[in-house]
């Protein structure tokens, strides 16, 4: 499977040394980078959004904003994000369980290890990648209980990093990469 469109044949310097970086953080030599190239406004821009997201412990709990960003995935059938979010998903000890709620295949309720800063994460997420974006009132005042402001616009700006590679992605036909492989979690 490839994308709707193939990467240019010839790549400005400034961004080759971007999708240069982009092998060395991620292992792979990943094709949106390439295809981005088309337009470089988007790529610096994806590029810069890309470097700036949020990854742990002095910005949030890592295993929220992965499963943060597992869900979003999820959500909204992203074959790429869910590849690439979801790789690795046991080193912050998400069990099976935990990614069959994120798949929708078990009630929230039903699976006793997320924390009640956790399910509301997962609220949180998918009301974010809803069309229209959504939320109860009474969320948002649980999320206002239990998450500082800057916590809120972590979570929020997270949720929104996803859709926004989901989308593009999605609009340039992108294949998953290949990060989980052996994973067990599919859309």
């Amino acid at each position: 499977m490839s994308a709707f469109i193939n990467p240019p044949k010839k790549i400005p310097l400034f961004l080759k040394l971007g999708i240069w970086i982009s092998k060395r953080v991620t292992g792979k030599d990943l094709l949106p980078p390439k295809l981005l190239s088309w337009y470089p406004k988007a790529a610096i821009g994806s590029g810069v959004l890309e470097s700036l997201v949020a990854h742990g412990p002095k910005d949030l709990d890592s295993r929220i904003l992965k499963i943060v960003r597992i869900q979003c995935s999820l959500f909204v059938s992203c074959p790429f994000c869910i590849d690439m979010n979801s790789f690795e998903y046991e080193k912050d000890n998400i069990t099976l369980e935990e990614l069959a709620v994120l798949q929708g295949k078990l009630d929230l309720n039903q699976v006793a290890t997320f924390s009640d800063r956790e399910k509301l994460a997962i609220d949180y997420s998918k009301g974010i990648s809803s069309t229209p974006v959504s939320f109860s009132p009474t969320l948002i005042q649980e999320i206002k209980d239990h998450f500082s402001e800057r916590e809120i616009v972590i979570l929020a700006t997270t949720s929104a990093q996803v859709n926004y590679w989901a989308r593009v992605l999605a609009a340039l036909g992108v294949p998953p990469a290949g990060f989980s492989e052996n994973c067990e979690i599919s859309s």
